[in-house]
This record gives C-alpha cells, sequence and structure tokens, in this order.
C-alpha cells in the first residue's frame, strides 16, 4: 500500500475511535489548595505565616513540568561510574538532570533545613509541610534532603564540625558536584552492615587514630543512600567501642576521600534516588561526639528521619487519594460517574480517612519538634513519634494499592503515577527500624521514660467524652501498657497510633471525618479493607474533602 494511503487510513482509525470517559491529566494545580487537611494543619499549628510560600510550592509540584520531571527521573535511573575512561577510579554516580532540577527546587524551597535556619513557632510545620509536598509527587530526592535536615542536631555534637558543615547545610543553593569550597552540602548516613542489619553494634567497621582529629575506617556499609552526598555520619568500632564519625566525599585539600561503591542497589522503588553498597579503606573521618557513644550520638539524626518517614508516608497517600478522587470524578460506568456510586464513595472516603488522619499526626509531631517545645511536648514526641512511624508507615503500602485499584487497568500501567507510589510506600516502613524494630523501641520507651508515657496518655485525654467508643478504647490502652510485653508489642503500638490520630481528628476534623474515623477504626462494625464503612458514615461529606 502507497505510504500516503497508510497515512490516511491511520488519520481515519482515529477519527472513527475518538478517546472518550478518560479523565484529563491532573496537572497545573496547587497541590497545597486542594489539600484542604494539610492547609488546616498548618495554620492550626502556627504556620500560617508560611501559607503564601507553600502555594508556591503547591503550584510547582501541581505542575505539568515537574510531574514530567518526576516520572524523569524514576525512568533514567543513576548510573554508577566507577572507573573515569582512563581508568583511575571516580566513584560518581550519574543523575539524570531531571532529578538535579527537582532537588534544587526542593532545597530553594527549605525543604531540607529551613527549620533549622530560621527557627519559630510552626518552623517545622512549615518545613513539613514543603517536604512532603515535594515527596507527594517525588519521593526519590526526599531521602537526601531528610538525611541533610535530620544531620544538623547530631553535627551539635562536635563545635568544630557543627561550625565547618551547618552553615552549608542551611544553604538553599544545590550543587550535585562533588569539589571542594562548595557553599552549600547535603549530607547522608550509612550505619547497617551486611552481617548486622538493625543491629548496628555487630559492626565490624573499624576505625584508627591518625593524629591531628583525623581517625582512618576500614570496612564496609551495606546501605549508604544517596552515595553523591557531600558527607555522611558512619558508625565505626573504635577502641573505645562503637563511634560515630563525619566522614566527607572529598577532603579539604579538594582530594577525594576513600569512598568505594562498589554496586548500586536494585531496588523495588524509590528509583530515582541511588543506594550503595561501599567500601572504606583508610578512609578519613572525624570523630562526632565521646568514643563509644556512636548511636547515642547519631540517635537524634534517625529521630528526625523517622518523623521524615512519616511525612513521606502521609504524602504518599495524599498523592494516591488525590489521584483516585480525579479519576472517579471523571470516569463514568454503568450510567454514572464513579463518585457517585456508592460502593466506590465508600472506598474513596475510606482512603481519603486514612490519609487526613496520617497528615494530622504528621503535623502534629512536626509541631511537637520546634524550639519552643515544652518538656511535656519533648517527652511526648519521644514516644508519639516512634508510634506513629511503625503505623502510619505500615498502612502506606496497602493505602497505594487500594488507590490504584481505583483507576483499574490505568492504575497498574507506568503511564499513572500509582503503580510508582505503590512500589515507593514499603520503604518508609523498612527504612530507619523496620516494624519488629520499632515496636521493640516503644516497648523499651514504655518501659524506661515514663514522663512520655504520661505525656502521650494526657494527649490522649483531650479527646474524651465526644466518642464511647474511643474512651472505651482509651481505657483499655492504659490497662495494656501496664501489662505490655514482647509478644504482644506490635498490637500495642497499633492501638496507641490509632488512638492518638482518633483524639486529633475528634478535637480538630469536621465532625463527619472524626465520627467516621472512630467508627471504621475503633467501632464494633468496622471492616478489615477499605471501604468497608459501618452504615450512616457521611461518605459524600468526606469525599468533598479530598
Amino acid at each position: 500500500m502507497p505510504t500516503h494511503n497508510v497515512a490516511k487510513q491511520a488519520v481515519v482509525n482515529q477519527a472513527a475511535d475518538p478517546v472518550l470517559n478518560q479523565a484529563p491529566p491532573r496537572v497545573d494545580l496547587d497541590e497545597f489548595a486542594a489539600n484542604l487537611p494539610l492547609r488546616e494543619a498548618v495554620e492550626r499549628y502556627d504556620a500560617d505565616w508560611a501559607l503564601s510560600g507553600l502555594g508556591a510550592v503547591g503550584r510547582l509540584v501541581g505542575s505539568a513540568g515537574f510531574q514530567a520531571d518526576a516520572e524523569r527521573a524514576n525512568v533514567r535511573e543513576p548510573q554508577l561510574r566507577a572507573f573515569d575512561r582512563w581508568g583511575a577510579r571516580i566513584d560518581e554516580v550519574d543523575y539524570d538532570e531531571s532529578y538535579h532540577r527537582i532537588i534544587r527546587q526542593a532545597a530553594a524551597a527549605g525543604a531540607h533545613t529551613s527549620a533549622w535556619a530560621e527557627p519559630r513557632p510552626g518552623a517545622n510545620v512549615a518545613r513539613a509541610a514543603t517536604f512532603m509536598l515535594f515527596a507527594q509527587v517525588e519521593p526519590g530526592h526526599a531521602c537526601p534532603v531528610s538525611m541533610s535536615h535530620a544531620a544538623v542536631p547530631a553535627l551539635a555534637a562536635s563545635q568544630e564540625l557543627a561550625a565547618e558543615w551547618v552553615p552549608r547545610l542551611l544553604s538553599r543553593e544545590y550543587d550535585g558536584r562533588l569539589g571542594a569550597g562548595k557553599a552549600s552540602a547535603l549530607f547522608g548516613m550509612a550505619m547497617t552492615e551486611k552481617q548486622g542489619g538493625s543491629d548496628v553494634r555487630a559492626n565490624t567497621t573499624r576505625a584508627l587514630a591518625d593524629g591531628d582529629r583525623r581517625w582512618l575506617l576500614t570496612g564496609h556499609k551495606w546501605f549508604c543512600s544517596a552515595p553523591m552526598s557531600d558527607a555522611f555520619l558512619v558508625l565505626a568500632q573504635t577502641a573505645g567501642g562503637l563511634s560515630c564519625f563525619v566522614v566527607p566525599r572529598v577532603l579539604e585539600d579538594g582530594a577525594r576521600n576513600v569512598f568505594l561503591i562498589q554496586r548500586l542497589k536494585d531496588k523495588l522503588g524509590n528509583r530515582s534516588n541511588a543506594s550503595s553498597e561501599i567500601e572504606f579503606a583508610d578512609t578519613v573521618g572525624y570523630l562526632l561526639g565521646e568514643e563509644g557513644r556512636g548511636v547515642r550520638t547519631i540517635l537524634e539524626m534517625v529521630n528526625r528521619t523517622r518523623l521524615d518517614c512519616v511525612l513521606g508516608s502521609a504524602a504518599g497517600m495524599r498523592q494516591a487519594v488525590a489521584e483516585a478522587a480525579w479519576h472517579v470524578r471523571h470516569r463514568a460506568a454503568f450510567g454514572r460517574r464513579l463518585v457517585e456510586q456508592p460502593a466506590m464513595t465508600a472506598v474513596l472516603a475510606d482512603l481519603a480517612l486514612e490519609s487526613e488522619a496520617a497528615t494530622a499526626v504528621a503535623l502534629r509531631l512536626a509541631r511537637a519538634h520546634d524550639d519552643d517545645a515544652t518538656e511535656a511536648e519533648v517527652a511526648f514526641r519521644r514516644l508519639a513519634t516512634a508510634v506513629s512511624k511503625y503505623w502510619v508507615c505500615k498502612r502506606g503500602p496497602g493505602h497505594a494499592y487500594e488507590a490504584m485499584e481505583c483507576l483499574g487497568g490505568n492504575g497498574y500501567t507506568e503511564a499513572f503515577p500509582l503503580a510508582r507510589r505503590y512500589r515507593e510506600q514499603p520503604v518508609m516502613a523498612i527504612w530507619e527500624g523496620s516494624g519488629n524494630v520499632i515496636a521493640l523501641d516503644v516497648l523499651r520507651a514504655i518501659g524506661r521514660d515514663p514522663a512520655s508515657v504520661a505525656a502521650f496518655d494526657a494527649e490522649l485525654a483531650t479527646a474524651r467524652g465526644t466518642h464511647a467508643a474511643y474512651d472505651a478504647h482509651h481505657d483499655r490502652l492504659r490497662s495494656a501498657v501496664a501489662d505490655a510485653d514482647e509478644s504482644s508489642a506490635r498490637t500495642l503500638v497499633a492501638a496507641l497510633a490509632v488512638a492518638l490520630q482518633a483524639s486529633l481528628l475528634i478535637r480538630y476534623a469536621p465532625p463527619a471525618v472524626a465520627d467516621a474515623f472512630v467508627a471504621a477504626r475503633l467501632g464494633p462494625d468496622r471492616g478489615s479493607l477499605y471501604g468497608e464503612l459501618p452504615a450512616r458514615v457521611d461518605t459524600a461529606g468526606i469525599v468533598a474533602r479530598a
């Protein structure tokens, strides 16, 4: 057939088969303005001064260009270049320019360290909301952004190292190259080893003193995320025990530190972010904190990144709800739009409840991390952060799946973002302590830190008197805390987490949301899967907020 006839036939076929009943692209909107629970929490927790900036971020991440970069950064994955073309070892990771654009915009907006740079009431709330907006659309870059935020309090263990690194961490510039004399910096951390995993005291990496301030590290790290960061907090054994070190990628004289990247991890999700296995061989490091107190030194960084796991999971839930709500409002089946069909409305309402509860607890925790936190607030966050990290992050994968199913076959394809989100959500539950690690941490806190238990209980008590099911759950919790042991730890942590979410929604959410959450999560008619809501739940009112 002649070429012109083929082209003509293609045009005819296209005209005869127009695209109907598909949702338009969900682009060029304000993701902050569209997220009512996030906006309300920002105002509630003293960050209304940040509304204008958050609106700008919302419009940026909602733009077609940003969403295209998010997809491209995950499709064009980081590539390891261990050697240059002449055979010299360089240990660099090449990222697509889309990744650099995203992380540059996140740093410029203060998603990393703005709360440290400009502390004030609500500073961590504004920073959390900024972080969540970026992570909602592209989560991989959030890993180095989070670690950079969390490194700041850990560096306080050394006045000299803090003076060297903190000003660079607080910079809103971004320079993805390795080199000396940079005005900005990103931090990573490397704790786990292949033989120990979460049991970092089984680490075998050794550090030997080498004159004035310097130590030389030899060993390996099984997981080192964002290996192109400018410096890392690293655990290594010394004669005094497990200690924490700052390991720069580039030394003061401009020479590359020994940082041998063995390979990049082939991960389920988090594809835009490089994670690596590395070897140290007389690698220069600087002691941070006291020798033998490495776990205590790095713990503040771990606690802050655990909070960011909550923020990231909540951001992912918001993306899932937003994409599902968009689809069902534009798609029709059996004579009605999907959103008008009770079975679909119930599923979307349940997904929205989970998302709003995660957002509420995320921003409540962020406010407790501000500089003006009272002793009671500090005690509250010690327990509440771990409790929420366990539960919110564990709820993420199932939530993403159910939202993906709302889109049907479209959701299962890589042309839409929910397949990527489904693969992404598990990392937040695994990173910085998987389920059993967190549950046992909570159990230890209950046994050793009565002030945290009292502060957490006081938070729950403020919501009593409105819902009998909530009050009964709180009563059972008080007995369960007193009788807690290792075999019941996971059950207890889940119950604590749902109680905290319910207490926040009872106090601050519209009645339709609070009533439905208590009935669906604590009441006698609660279901086991999304969409199994008790009777008389105002699903239409809940969906209207989505």
